[in-house]
């Protein structure tokens, strides 16, 4: 993590373009990062404060990441002074989210040779553990004992078995009001099964649990900031394999509260599991909203690039709160219908619904997850596009963006 200090004026630093508005200048710092010499330096930041320099060191230290293996890695710079600031709480928040974005970055690029549902459960006890979240590791047999269908299912055909991560915070000493769900998609690696992918399609498979890391890093910054609401993060997880025991298309499947689904798809294992958990979170951890976050359709990703996300939603403001988000830290949203005429295209003979009913994908995507919501505001996030960067950009690097981390955060601390 880059070292971000404040420091008196110094006419010998770097001077640095300020844009006007947070998102570029995150941008700016990023690349600014990127080109800065290994060790410490020093970049003249005269009056930046407030909003601006918590978007401007987020930039920095983000611009700043790298994930790697190698034996030889980039060492690139390790500390910056900001000559001329001297709002240390700014420059703290930008340091927490920045924080908060690369751990979630770092738990999508670690191999899946590494990271198995159980690994990531044990990652998600120790990091938000020691920030107050409390973190219950569900196992298989709990699953099947509660019914989730969608995830066994999915998890069937890995050595690897699947495990619903719920991790909870709750301030002590608050009263009674809203209780906030975050709902993330934990797929550790997806070979699409035995609809299996191509080879160039499971490159960045790894990554396919982007959304489950996005929802317990923005938990891990509601900790860290103490927000006074209750909220919990919960990760259906599984590895989508393919085996003898993989699941195969026209199964039905149960899921949590009976709903059935026939499958048509096995590479359509996404909403599978979201389905699983957004029931689990509406019958018994009684919301007060729930949203759901996934790199669920490469429809998503041809229809609004790689840079912003989808949102639909079943409450306008519940939509406008999350595009405010999305707006104030960078990770921009843009809202899709989900009109009742696509509803068809769910029909199955034998189930309630069938898992992959084709185009417009991710509008009847989000179709099929919204009869597992009741009547809780709830809103989805396709993340199919913005969760992985081809190349260094801005404050994004190459591999996992870790987007959706801050997004969330700044959604629940609007809501607090």
């Amino acid at each position: 993590m880059l070292d971000l200090r404040a420091a008196a004026p110094d006419d010998a630093a770097t001077p640095v373009n300020l844009p006007d508005s947070p998102t570029e200048l995150r941008a700016a710092a990023g690349q600014l990062a990127r080109d800065l010499p290994p060790g410490r330096s020093a970049v003249a930041v005269d009056g930046l404060a407030g909003e601006r320099l918590t978007a401007f060191a987020e930039g920095l230290a983000l611009g700043a990441y790298r994930y790697s293996q190698s034996t030889s890695p980039d060492p690139g710079p390790t500390r910056v002074d900001l000559c001329g600031a001297s709002d240390e709480d700014a420059i703290e928040r930008g340091r927490q989210a920045a924080a908060a974005t690369m751990w979630a970055r770092d738990l999508a690029n670690t191999p899946a040779s590494v990271k198995t549902p159980a690994w990531l459960a044990r990652q998600a006890a120790r990091q938000l553990g020691a920030h107050g979240v409390a973190v219950i590791e569900h196992d298989a047999a709990w699953l099947t004992e509660q019914g989730f269908g969608g995830v066994l299912a999915v998890g069937a055909g890995s050595a690897s078995p699947p495990r619903l991560i719920e991790a909870s915070w709750q301030p002590r000493g608050a009263r009674p009001g809203p209780h906030l769900v975050l709902v993330g998609k934990g797929i550790t690696f997806d070979t699409g099964g035995v609809n299996r992918k191509t080879g160039d399609g499971m490159r960045t498979m790894h990554t396919d649990m982007s959304g489950g890391a996005a929802v317990l890093a923005a938990l891990q910054l509601v900790a860290e900031r103490r927000v006074p609401m209750r909220v919990t993060a919960l990760v259906p997880a599984a590895e989508n394999a393919l085996s003898g025991s993989s699941f195969r298309p026209s199964d039905v499947i149960r899921h949590v509260g009976g709903r059935t689904s026939e499958i048509g798809n096995t590479d359509a294992e996404g909403r599978l599991v979201l389905a699983d958990a957004l029931a689990y979170a509406a019958a018994r951890l009684r919301p007060t909203a729930i949203v759901d976050i996934a790199t669920l359709t490469g429809a998503m990703k041809v229809g609004l690039g790689l840079r912003t996300g989808g949102l639909f939603a079943t409450s306008d403001p519940l939509a406008d709160a999350l595009l405010a988000a999305g707006d104030s830290s960078g990770e921009p949203l843009w809202r899709l219908p989900m009109p009742v005429e696509y509803e068809s295209a769910l029909t199955s003979n034998v189930a309630d619904a069938n898992n992959a009913p084709g185009n417009p994908g991710a509008i009847t995507a989000a179709l099929f997850l919204r009869h597992f919501v009741g009547d809780v505001p709830w809103a989805h996030l396709d993340i199919a596009g913005p969760a992985r960067a081809p190349s260094d950009d801005g404050m994004f690097t190459r591999g996992a963006t870790g987007f959706g981390a801050r997004l969330l955060y700044r959604w629940v601390e609007s809501q607090a």
